[in-house]
């Protein structure tokens, strides 16, 4: 998959990859679908950009990612082909303006809950023009081009288009102003909370799944969407959650992120480890054992060949 991938646009306009998944995904030919990265670093993004399909998203609201790493990491991720998006901490206008600068493909924005506010971010992503005479974006973006292929004129020029709005549905107050946060213009996608969505309605948050309550919140907010013909997201932290969603309706979901994917594959290792070790005691040192260490380490370097050749390591 990866060395099919070429550009993170599709052609000469600066239209994203992920604004083409998204359009795959509404004629119902797979999910747009991503990574999301809690963790900072250049390589950790060039490593995982493709394996990302289509987007990979940098988490700023609740990762340990600042400013400056964010800038990093979107170069990484658009020079591997793939899409940037950044989540900001909050729907300030300066936070918005520093995702989009530095090249974002898409930003999305937490806890919208009004119409009005909705309103306030398509006005701070937009640079003022006779289709958005309200834009307050400053004409001063001097990384973005790169991420799209583009001089700064085309970026300038096209930016409004292919720049792509997600608000975040999470809490009882949104769903209840669902249609009307849908119903804005400019707002090109609506991605659901889980978590923070069934805190709010009074709910342990990862119990969401199991909550008739919640699951009926995510419907009205999914039809909202699909009315307002819009796209919709969801989170998810693994292929069946994922593939459960699309099924749903969604188009757009991720496929794990990189904290959990770590979390969870070292404590099943260090699980499995111990398992082992006490299956094998009063093998050590009978010849047994070293016969089982030399059948893991063929086992472990066929591993790590599999994986270095997904990634480009071999």
């Amino acid at each position: 998959m990866a060395n099919q991938i070429k550009s993170p646009v599709v052609d000469t306009t600066g239209k994203t990859r992920l604004r083409d998944s998204l359009e795959r995904a509404n004629r119902g030919e797979g999910p747009s679908v991503g990574q999301w990265l809690e963790f900072p670093g250049y390589s950790l993004a060039k490593t995982v950009a493709p394996l990302g399909e289509d987007w990979v998203l940098i988490d700023t609201e609740h990762g340990n990612i600042d400013d400056s790493q964010m800038y990093l990491q979107v170069g990484a991720i658009s020079t591997s082909g793939v899409s940037p998006i950044v989540r900001i901490p909050a729907s300030e206008h300066w936070m918005m303006k520093r995702a989009l600068d530095c090249g974002a493909h898409a930003i999305m924005v937490p806890m919208c809950e009004s119409k009005e506010q909705a309103e306030g971010i398509v006005r701070a992503c937009k640079y003022p023009s006779s289709r958005w005479p309200q834009g307050l974006r400053g004409a001063g973006a001097m990384y973005a081009p790169a991420a799209f292929n583009q001089t700064g004129r085309e970026y300038l020029l096209s930016a409004n288009d292919n720049v792509m709005i997600c608000v975040q549905i999470e809490s009882r107050k949104a769903v209840e102003n669902v249609e009307d946060i849908a119903a804005v213009d400019g707002i090109d996608m609506l991605f659901i909370g889980p978590n923070d969505l069934a805190s709010s309605m009074g709910y342990v948050a990862f119990d969401h799944a199991s909550i008739p309550d919640v699951q009926k919140a995510s419907a009205r907010v999914l039809k909202a969407g699909l009315d307002a013909g819009k796209y919709v997201g969801h989170f998810a932290l693994s292929a069946d959650a994922a593939a459960a969603k699309y099924h749903q309706g969604f188009h757009f979901v991720n496929c794990g992120a990189d904290i959990f994917a770590i979390t969870n594959w070292m404590s099943s290792e260090m699980g499995k480890l111990k398992i082992l070790v006490e299956a094998g005691k009063g093998e050590i040192g009978n010849g047994l054992g070293h016969e089982a260490n030399d059948k893991s380490e063929v086992d472990c370097s066929q591993n790590v060949s599999t994986i270095g050749g997904h990634i480009g390591y071999s």
